[in-house]
Parts: structure tokens; C-alpha cells; sequence
């Protein structure tokens, strides 16, 4: 690979799809690129397509609307995309959508977890107590 650019992205998606393993889904794994219907850089983000981004200069619209176009390309639901933060460890990288596509993922989850406590109450006090960790 003769681009640095391309290295330096290659290198990021590399690190994110490890700690993603490790945090959140095991089977996560860099996609090969599929051209005009490319799906994402990342797949087993649950729920998104994500794109993975190391680049000098930032450009949050064209990211943002890169991962909605792959998210309908993939049939998930939500796009992101995953900014590396100079100088930080991935854990620090920026997970970066629209607000339209947030407020979508945030009323889903908020009747998923009215469902579980209107049918479930038990279940959802160890969730509750489970998940529930300040930022």
C-alpha cells in the first residue's frame, strides 16, 4: 500500500476493530471495500454502519452522510462514523452522527426499555443497576 492516507486509515480501523471485540461484539471485522454500494469500513457495531476516519482535516457532513448512504447500502438502521482523536487511544475516538439519526436511536431505546419494564420489571432493575454508569 502506497498511500499514506489510505495506511493511516487502514491503521485506525485496525485499532478500532479490536476494542470493539474486546467492548461490544466479538465478531466485529474490517469490510472489504465494495466500491459505488460500499457498506462501511466496520461491521458488528449493533445496529450502524460505521466509518472508521484518521484524517487531518475534518469533515463531519460528508462523514455523516458517507455512513447514512452505507447504512441504507447494508440494510442497518443508523450510520456513524468514528473520528480518531489526535494523539488519544481509540477509546477516545469521537462517534459522530447526525442528530436526526440520534434522536431515532435514542426513541428506540427508550421504548425497548419501557417494553422490558412494563413486562419485565425484575429484569429491568438488574439492567438498570447493570448499565447504569456516569460518563
Amino acid at each position: 500500500m502506497t498511500n499514506p492516507s489510505k495506511r493511516k486509515g487502514t491503521a485506525f480501523e485496525s485499532t478500532v476493530v479490536p476494542y470493539l471485540r474486546e467492548h461490544h461484539n466479538p465478531a466485529a471485522h474490517r469490510n472489504v471495500q465494495m466500491g459505488a454500494e460500499d457498506i462501511g469500513d466496520i461491521s458488528g457495531y449493533y445496529l450502524h454502519a460505521l466509518e472508521a476516519k484518521a484524517e487531518k482535516s475534518i469533515d463531519l457532513p460528508g462523514y455523516i452522510r458517507q455512513a447514512n448512504r452505507e447504512a441504507v447500502n447494508v440494510g442497518q438502521p443508523f450510520g456513524c462514523a468514528v473520528v480518531k482523536k489526535r494523539n488519544a487511544t481509540v477509546a477516545d475516538a469521537y462517534v459522530v452522527r447526525d442528530l436526526r439519526t440520534d434522536v431515532r436511536l435514542m426513541n428506540r431505546l427508550r421504548d425497548a426499555e419501557e417494553l422490558l419494564r412494563d413486562v419485565a420489571p425484575t429484569v429491568y432493575a438488574d439492567f438498570e443497576q447493570r448499565h447504569r454508569e456516569a460518563a
